[in-house]
């Protein structure tokens, strides 16, 4: 049988690759950088996330949904 239809969850666990190193005050001004994730994605999450740092992803636009401990 051949699936006529596949539901994705709408938001996945990744992990960060790669960021450039954040600083501790920026949790406040609200502001992003790019980061890649394991899948070689490449989105925008907040200054303060570090390399290694596990995230959940929206997986209709890619957008950052918050970290994962």
């Amino acid at each position: 049988a051949v699936p006529l239809y596949i539901e994705l969850p709408t938001s996945v666990v990744l992990e960060i690759t790669y960021t450039e190193p954040g600083l501790q005050g920026d949790r406040s001004t609200g502001g992003t950088k790019p980061a890649t994730v394991e899948t070689g994605a490449e989105i925008q999450v907040p200054l303060f996330l570090e390399t290694g740092t596990k995230i959940k992803v929206d997986t209709r636009d890619g957008c950052y949904l918050g970290r994962v401990n």
